[in-house]
């Protein structure tokens, strides 16, 4: 059975390139797409007491432009899991069902402890 999971969101003003500073309009910015896709798949992995995930990957085309007030769907299928590595296929798409964007996204499951514990 494949693993996938698909979220939905509506465009705010706060998540557009203007608002942002990643561009000068008032669209869908890429940041907040690669952060919608990313929160997506991080959602497929079942996680033990005391880890969490964190993104190691990503590779995206943000192929259309979204108004604000537009319905966004993201879907991001696991397509490989080895060890604490996971690997998705992320597909974005409007209200019309129009591919917006695409790509792959990779996670690593890690000790939260731990991995503080480096960065501190």
């Amino acid at each position: 059975m494949t693993q996938q999971l698909t979220q939905t969101l509506i465009v705010k003003e706060s998540q557009t390139a203007e608002a942002l500073g990643s561009g000068l309009l008032p669209v869908f910015s890429t940041p907040s797409l690669v952060a919608f896709m990313e929160n997506t798949a991080m959602k497929l992995i079942e996680l033990p007491e005391g880890s969490s995930s964190v993104g190691i990957a990503i590779n995206i085309k943000h192929i259309k432009a979204s108004p604000v007030g537009e319905t966004v769907k993201c879907t991001a299928t696991l397509i490989e899991n080895e060890g604490r590595r996971y690997a998705f296929q992320l597909v974005a798409t409007d209200s019309k069902g129009e591919v917006i964007g695409e790509g792959t996204h990779e996670r690593f499951v890690i000790n939260v402890e731990k991995f503080m514990s480096k960065v501190s």
